[in-house]
C-alpha cells in the first residue's frame, strides 16, 4: 500500500487531508510540525510527503533541506502545501528540490491529481534505475570476477613454481617469474583502487562532504603533471616512441592527483585499443573563454555512436571479438572526475580509424 506522510500544523487541515487520502486507499500518517515530520519521514519512509511551508520549530523549507541531505529520504517525492503562491516562494522551494505545490484552499480532485502525478513520475524513475541496476549487476557479474581472477591466477601459478620447483630453476628464471608476480599484483592493486575510487565518486554525487573531500583545491602545473604521468604510462605500455605531447604552460583547474588520474585512464585506454607504431597524442591548453581543454587522441579501434552513449562502469564492448583487460571503469572515472570539478568529458570517434576524448574544465584561481 502506498504510504503518504502529511506534515501540517493546522489540525483541521491535516485531519481533512488524512481523511481524503485514507478514503482513497492510501496508508497515511500525520505530523503536527516540521521537526516531528522530519523524524517521522526517516522512520516511516513514505512513498510521498505533503508538507506545509509555514510551521513552528522547523518550516517546510527546513524539512525539505534536511530530508534531501539524508540518502534514505533524498528521493521521496515532496509536495509543498501553502497558502502563499508568490513567485519567490515557488522558486525557493523548487531550488531546494520540491516536486510540486498545492495552494490552500484545495479540493479533493487537486490533491489526487498532484499525488497521482508525483507517484507516477516516481514509478517511472524507479523503473529506470532498476533497469540500470540490473544492467550494472549483469556487467559486474560478467566482467569483475574475470578481471580479479586473471591476475590472481598468474600470481598463484607463478608462486607455485617458485615454491615447488625452486631447486630446478635456472638463476635467470627466478627474476622473470618474480616479475610476472609483481606485474600481476600491480594490475590487481589498480583494479581494486579503481573500484574503490568509482564507489567514492558515485557517493559524491549525493554527498557534498564526500565531493569536497575528493575535489581538493590545490592547483598544480598542468604541463609538468601531465608530462610525468604520460611518459610513465607510455613506458609501461612499451609505447614511448608513439607518445606525442603538445602542452601549454598553464595551471590545472584541479589538483594533481585528480588530473593525473584522468590522464592515466585516458592514456591507458588509448594505448590498449591502438596498435604499437600508431600515434597517441596528448594536448592541453586554455581556450579564449577560459576553459581548460585536455584531449587524448589515438588511431585505434574506435567506437560507434551507440557504444559512446553506453560508456559506463563495467561495460565492455566486442569482448567476443577482442581480448581486453579492464573493468570499463577508466572512462567512467575520468568522466566523474571532470564533472566533480564542474566540467565535462566528451568522446568523438570513427570506428576503425581514431578516437578523441576531450575533457573541458572551467578555470579558477587559487
Amino acid at each position: 500500500m502506498t504510504k503518504i506522510l502529511v506534515i501540517e500544523d493546522e489540525e483541521p487541515v491535516r485531519a481533512n487531508l488524512l481523511e481524503m487520502l485514507d478514503a482513497e486507499g492510501f496508508s497515511v500518517m500525520g505530523a503536527e510540525n516540521g521537526r516531528v515530520g522530519a523524524q517521522l519521514a526517516r522512520d516511516y519512509l513514505p512513498d510521498l510527503l505533503i508538507c506545509d511551508i509555514m510551521m513552528p520549530e522547523l518550516d517546510g523549507y527546513g524539512v525539505l533541506a534536511e530530508l534531501r541531505q539524508d540518502p534514505s529520504t533524498a528521493a521521496i517525492p515532496f509536495v509543498f502545501l501553502t497558502a502563499k503562491a508568490e513567485r519567490a516562494d515557488l522558486r525557493q522551494g523548487m531550488e531546494l528540490g520540491a516536486d510540486d505545490y498545492l495552494v490552500k484552499p484545495f479540493t479533493l480532485d487537486q490533491v489526487l491529481r498532484a499525488v497521482s502525478a508525483r507517484l507516477a513520475k516516481q514509478s517511472q524513475v524507479s523503473v529506470y534505475y532498476q533497469r540500470k541496476l540490473e544492467e550494472l549487476r549483469s556487467n559486474i557479474s560478467a566482467s569483475l570476477p574475470h578481471e580479479f581472477l586473471t591476475p590472481l591466477t598468474v600470481i598463484l601459478a607463478a608462486s607455485d613454481i617458485l615454491i615447488q620447483h625452486s631447486e630446478k630453476l635456472e638463476p635467470g628464471e627466478v627474476p622473470v617469474i618474480a616479475g610476472r608476480i609483481r606485474s600481476s599484483g600491480e594490475r590487481l592493486q589498480r583494479l581494486i583502487k579503481n573500484f574503490l575510487l568509482y564507489t567514492r565518486l558515485e557517493l559524491a554525487a549525493t554527498d557534498p562532504d564526500q565531493a569536497g573531500a575528493l575535489r581538493g583545491y590545490t592547483l598544480c602545473d598542468a604541463r609538468a603533471a601531465i608530462t610525468d604521468i604520460a611518459r610513465r604510462v607510455a613506458q609501461q605500455a612499451g609505447r614511448v616512441a608513439d607518445l606525442s605531447l603538445e602542452l601549454a604552460d598553464v595551471t590545472s583547474p584541479m589538483g594533481k592527483v585528480n588530473l593525473t588520474k584522468i590522464v592515466e585512464e585516458l592514456l591507458d585506454n588509448a594505448f590498449r585499443y591502438s596498435q604499437p607504431g600508431t600515434p597517441v597524442a596528448v594536448r592541453c591548453t586554455v581556450n579564449e573563454v577560459g576553459i581548460f581543454i585536455l584531449s587524448v587522441m589515438d588511431r585505434g579501434r574506435g567506437m560507434t555512436v551507440d557504444q559512446i552513449t553506453r560508456v559506463g562502469a563495467y561495460v565492455q564492448f566486442d569482448r567476443e571479438q577482442h581480448e581486453q583487460q579492464g573493468q570499463g571503469l577508466g572512462l567512467t572515472i575520468a568522466k566523474r572526475l571532470a564533472e566533480l570539478h564542474g566540467g565535462e568529458l566528451t568522446i568523438e570517434s570513427v570506428p576503425g580509424r581514431q578516437t578523441s576524448v576531450r575533457v573541458a574544465l572551467p578555470m579558477r584561481t587559487a
